[in-house]
């Protein structure tokens, strides 16, 4: 991702590579900050509240992800439309983007408001027993405010992200965060009180979207000025297609991603959400961790699509994705290895789940990493339109799966339904769409390259387990030499597997010179 594009402190000009670092680098130690102080967080919330709260958290938290099916992937399609004008330097264009970007954002907010409101008369039933917690209605109310605020002034971060800018949109985020989650804990070591915990998060929120809002007016001063410039009825049209396309990707979405609770809830009981709420935070915390890596390139290769000529991104995705197979899988092995004495020593032995389950749950971490390169390219180019219904039938088949598996099996076939979902319908289309309309190549090298990735993992997988498994003492001595295993032996025998491929030499190319920058 070479080529000048924008100018630096000091007049010097950056590459699409040093921003995808610098964007990258900041969004992983920002959201690495944050695991932390948020695990913080999370200690003192399960000691200060019941093990109901927890469940709440979840649920709306997934309630209110389905009504955010209402934004219809507006955000992806928005910044596909601002590449071109931005590589052009067409500023009565990109103006007419946000004109448009900011009209679409205020219809989501009102709609996610009145849809919130209407399903409060039905909170009795989402809840289950949860219905007895006091103030519960508040409760509700006060998530859904937040989700609403969300979309008041956020749609400005698009335009930083989409300057390949990320880094400035983290920093803002990650400072008010961290103040946030401090005084949240705070208040529920004195309070103890939920209400005061939500009413804190909704200021927080609030704030940073001002934030954000007024650094995107100071950057870009045309944000600021009257804009009579109207988009033309051809590039509408491409937009509206495009968020129809992106509209079924995020139904798909949100039926995988956000029905896990609900599931879990009406099938198994609210107190397994509680439990299992506490190792999605960690597996959570580490995904956004990771994704940050390849969110931060994304707008280089939308970049990089709208200057250039495809044929440039071959080698380029290759490196993408070799270094995602590398991080994923050590993320999966890791949490594996790591989460039952973490989650032991955290929360206490009943919050833990049998051994079986947390592997399907790593195992669902790595075969979502392992999309993630084709995935990122995809989206930065703009083809949502072609695979428009693949997320559909992943969406369909997850839910029937989920059901027939969770009423057998409980937590862990919720989990197995996801994962027979991706492996029936993603996890080949994506790569096969992605080959064939976009790069134009044979998918034979990547398949031998995702076989022999594979083998590596599988592998390596089995004997960090067995060396893992020898370690004994107490909890405490357990984590630590564990951690130490998983810091060493995994990488040393990636290592030995790959330090031969040119993925491996220009990963490290590409290290080294960005340490010497």
């Amino acid at each position: 991702m070479s080529g000048k594009q924008d100018v630096g402190k000091g007049g010097r000009q950056r590459n699409r590579i040093e921003y995808s670092a610098i964007n990258a680098s900041v969004a992983m130690v920002s959201q690495a900050l944050m695991i932390v102080v948020g695990y913080i967080s999370r200690v003192v919330f399960t000691r200060t509240l019941s093990t109901s709260y927890a469940g709440v958290n979840g649920l709306f938290a997934d309630i209110l992800g389905v009504l955010s099916l209402s934004e219809l992937g507006i955000a992806s399609a928005m910044s596909y439309a601002l590449y071109r004008p931005i590589a052009q330097n067409d500023i009565p264009r990109i103006q007419a983007v946000m004109k448009l970007y900011k009209r679409l954002y205020m219809y989501v907010a009102a709609f996610v408001g009145a849809a919130g409101l209407a399903m409060l008369p039905f909170l009795g039933y989402f809840a289950g027993d949860l219905s007895a917690i006091e103030h519960l209605a508040l409760i509700y109310l006060l998530y859904l405010g937040n989700s609403v605020i969300s979309y008041l002034l956020m749609y400005r971060s698009t335009l930083i992200t989409a300057h390949q800018r990320e880094y400035v949109v983290s920093l803002c985020y990650t400072a008010f965060s961290l103040v946030q989650i401090i005084l949240q804990i705070i208040l529920l070591l004195a309070t103890g009180s939920y209400i005061a915990y939500l009413l804190t998060a909704i200021i927080g929120s609030l704030l940073c979207n001002l934030c954000i809002s007024w650094q995107a007016g100071r950057m870009y001063p045309y944000l600021r000025e009257k804009n009579s410039h109207e988009l033309p009825e051809t590039e509408k049209r491409e937009i509206r297609r495009n968020i129809g396309a992106l509209a079924l990707h995020r139904f798909g979405a949100v039926v995988i991603n956000n029905t896990d609770n609900l599931l879990i809830s009406r099938l198994v009981g609210i107190a397994s959400v509680g439990i299992y709420s506490n190792y999605y935070l960690v597996i959570h915390s580490v995904q956004q961790v990771l994704a940050r890596l390849f969110q931060g390139m994304a707008a280089s290769i939308g970049n990089l699509g709208a200057s250039e000529d495809r044929e440039a991104m071959e080698p380029v995705f290759y490196n993408a994705f070799f270094i995602g197979q590398w991080v994923y899988s050590l993320a999966a092995i890791c949490l594996y290895e790591l989460l039952p004495p973490f989650i032991e020593i955290s929360f206490g032995p009943k919050y833990l789940l049998d051994r079986s389950t947390v592997l399907i749950l790593c195992v669902l971490v790595f075969l979502q990493g392992m999309r993630k390169a084709v995935a990122t390219f995809w989206y930065a180019l703009g083809m949502f339109w072609l695979d428009r219904y693949k997320a559909l039938a992943e969406a369909a088949l997850n839910l029937i799966i989920s059901i027939i598996l969770g009423i057998r099996w409980g937590i862990a076939g919720v989990f197995m339904g996801t994962i027979l979902s991706m492996l029936l319908v993603p996890l080949w289309i994506d790569p096969y769409m992605f080959f064939r309309h976009c790069l134009k190549k044979s998918l034979g090298p990547f398949v031998r390259k995702y076989i022999g990735y594979l083998a590596v993992i599988v592998l390596t997988w089995w004997l960090v387990d067995i060396v893992c498994g020898l370690v004994t003492g107490g909890l405490f001595r357990v984590l630590l030499v564990r951690m130490a295993i998983c810091a060493v032996l995994p990488n040393a025998l990636f290592l030995a597997a790959h330090f031969w491929r040119q993925e491996f030499k220009s990963a490290m190319w590409l290290v080294s010179s960005l340490l010497k920058k």
